[in-house]
């Protein structure tokens, strides 16, 4: 009997108990700031992943390489390859291509096509402002994650997700946090995009979405403050779970020397620790 998790959530439960760990490991591989010896290689920027990857699996809950850094440079053969490798040696720590996909329901089919059987992941990101009809058809790949946007980590977030769209004064991102966890999870698949810039709007979603898993980027580069993150986003009672917090940059860059990995894998296990640390606070 095949006793591996077999879909996104419970790969989640089990990577959060087995990792002791909610960093969600970013792969945003910018071609200028590679290391000088796999710049201009033809399988550079997968070569520089995979070595990212194995630096820091053992601190992470979850992959997400995301999709526009790889197809910008025609690199999706490679992004294939790196999801195929992540897969055969890290089957306990799922992948999630971010790549933001939000179309009508016939061609987000293929969307769905693309992220689950093309690259194979687990769970992918997709924005819901064309509504339900959008999201429905990667809800149909059974056990697959659908990570859906609600408060995003941008400033410019602000300029249609704080619009007030209830005679309450409702903001349009709460809204969407109730229709993804009252409405569309029949599946319970899905999560929601919050980020770590802003922490009172974190805790806001989570009273909505009770246990619901959050993907959480902002922290490192952007700037997110880890224990305001890690307080607003808990659930309670469950330490260390219930949140992917990624981090990129801050890790994938630490050093654009020979030392690119050990640089990298310093960072996120100090992450990782910051994070643990904040569960106790």
């Amino acid at each position: 009997m095949n006793s591996s998790p077999n879909t996104f959530t419970q790969q989640l439960q089990s990577a959060w108990a087995s990792q002791g760990s909610m960093l969600c490991m970013g792969f945003d591989p910018d071609p200028k700031r590679l290391p000088a010896s796999f710049q201009g290689k033809p399988e550079g920027i997968f070569e520089f992943c995979r070595e990212i990857a194995d630096a820091t699996a053992d601190t992470a809950c979850s992959f997400k390489p995301q999709f526009a850094y790889f197809a910008s440079q025609r690199a999706e053969a490679q992004l294939e390859k790196l999801t195929r490798y992540l897969k055969d040696k890290y089957p306990h720590i799922p992948v999630i291509l971010d790549s933001k996909r939000g179309d009508i329901g016939s061609t987000a089919d293929h969307y769905a096509l693309e992220a689950f059987e093309r690259y194979g992941a687990d769970a992918v990101t997709v924005n819901p402002y064309m509504g339900f009809d959008t999201i429905e058809p990667y809800l149909k790949h059974a056990g697959k994650g659908v990570i859906v946007l609600c408060r995003t980590s941008n400033p410019g977030g602000s300029d249609l997700q704080f619009l007030n769209v209830s005679p309450g004064g409702e903001p349009l991102y709460l809204h969407v946090a109730k229709l993804a966890a009252q409405k569309w999870n029949a599946s319970g698949q899905i999560s929601l995009v919050v980020g770590a810039t802003f922490p009172e709007e974190i805790a806001k979603v989570r009273a909505i979405v009770g246990e619901m898993p959050l993907l959480i980027p902002g922290i490192g580069a952007q700037g997110g403050d880890i224990d305001a993150t890690v307080k607003a986003g808990s659930i309670p009672n469950q330490p260390g779970r219930g949140m992917m917090i990624n981090s990129s940059r801050a890790i994938l860059y630490a050093s654009s020397g020979n030392d690119f990995a050990e640089a990298a894998r310093k960072v996120a296990i100090t992450t990782r620790d910051a994070l643990r640390a904040a569960t106790s606070k």
